[in-house]
């Protein structure tokens, strides 16, 4: 038994499931409702429009299970039987003569007659080319029906499924060489801050190099969204206002840093003059600030500058805000239970995602946890999380969540 320590307060923190639950409400308000057809080979990635029904029984006739042989139970009373035709995949079969087998191999057409098949390696071929069977058989063994996978006007894919190489597989097995996707979310991505300047130029005083861009740019256009890359706003309204103004015909504005009631948060500032902007301090950690809003109409995410509360903030509530919007239902990533291979002696009042991996079926935690730190997250391959108010010792259960069930 695990000990479990007291709940911290909270005070006004927002749970995660409350944050996470507004940001889908407002996602299936503004869901994109564009499409597009697409050849089948394009719709990796996308997002399923329409349901998508079977229009034939798959397989559309009967077929073998196995090579062997296609026989009529009632024809074999133990004596061999006499090859009337051989038939492979791709031809059609005459109908079985009576009293006789037929040489099949896997995947063809049952033959009319047939209704069983026997493998191979129970028959034996005998000097004048009949075929003797030496064990007992039963009505359709090894013979697929008609319609076993699917039949015509049943739902194989509902609207909002991802789209992915076995989905792709499976729209081509019915015979679609194309397909009606949602369009792509188009996503402005921007940072904030005169401290930032991008990678191959000279550090000046005071001055870091900006990575959230870069993550957040390559984040998104996994998730198949079109990214514009709207830089780094400087510490200035005026420029503030006139970047914000040229982000034409975006479906969401997402940045990180910067927003906040302080007087140089310059973006906060100019989204409440020509919007709103509402402040969320969550009880997460990292990633304690998230705000949402509207500039001129579009939403406007912004998560917090420290890169590991970007990438903490933007997996467990940007990315299902972006995924609910394109109509999927399922975007909460795959939690699995797990030994914690660490001690947790302190119990914090938020829920903190910490950045770890599985050695030997066990978590372990990178030995750097601050926000800061984005290295934690390149040695991690997951997210183990410790609910608020819960210590743990080695041993203990805890939720995991793998990075690649985010980072896509």
């Amino acid at each position: 038994m695990n000990p479990v320590g007291k709940p911290g307060k909270t005070g006004s923190l927002m749970p995660v499931e409350t944050a996470l639950a507004r940001l889908l409400e407002m996602a299936d308000a503004t869901s994109i409702p564009e499409r597009e057809r697409l050849p089948l080979a394009q719709v990796q990635g996308r997002v399923l429009a329409d349901d998508l029904l079977s229009t034939l029984d798959l397989p559309p006739w009967p077929n073998s299970a196995m090579d062997g042989y296609a026989l009529r139970m009632a024809d074999w009373t133990g004596e061999p039987l006499v090859v009337s035709q051989k038939i492979f995949a791709g031809q059609a079969p005459a109908p079985l003569l009576p009293g006789t087998c037929a040489r099949i191999f896997t995947g063809a057409p049952v033959p009319a007659g047939a209704d069983c098949v026997e493998m191979q390696e129970n028959a034996q071929v005998q000097a004048d080319e009949r075929v003797a069977f030496t064990e007992a058989m039963t009505l359709g063994q090894n013979i697929r029906p008609q319609g076993q996978e699917t039949t015509v006007g049943e739902l194989i894919l509902p609207a909002g499924t991802r789209l992915g190489p076995i989905e792709q597989g499976l729209a081509a097995s019915l015979g679609c060489a194309e397909l009606d996707v949602v369009r792509k979310i188009r996503v402005a991505v921007l940072s904030t801050g005169d401290e930032l300047i991008e990678p191959g130029q000279a550090l000046g005083p005071g001055q870091i190099y900006n990575s959230n861009r870069v993550l957040l740019c390559s984040w998104l256009q996994r998730l198949g969204c079109e990214v514009i890359d709207a830089g780094i706003l400087p510490d200035d309204l005026v420029t503030t206002r006139a970047r914000l103004g040229e982000l034409k015909n975006v479906d969401l504005i997402l940045s990180t840093g910067g927003v906040s009631v302080g007087e140089a948060d310059f973006l906060g500032i100019a989204l409440r003059e020509e919007g709103e902007l509402s402040l969320w301090k969550l009880a997460i950690k990292p990633g304690k600030p998230l705000t949402f809003g509207h500039f001129r109409g579009v939403p406007v995410i912004g998560l917090p500058g420290n890169p590991a509360s970007t990438l903490v903030t933007f997996a467990l509530l940007a990315r299902p805000y972006l995924l609910r919007r394109l109509g999927v239902k399922d975007v909460e990533p795959l939690k699995v239970q797990v030994q914690a291979g660490f001690d947790w002696p302190i119990a914090g009042s938020r829920r903190e995602y910490l950045r770890g991996r599985l050695e030997s079926g066990r978590a372990i935690i990178y030995k750097n946890q601050s926000s800061g730190v984005l290295r934690s997250a390149a040695w991690a391959d997951g997210l183990v999380e410790v609910m608020e108010g819960r210590t743990l010792v080695a041993g203990d259960s805890v939720s995991f969540i793998p990075l690649s069930e985010v980072l896509v």
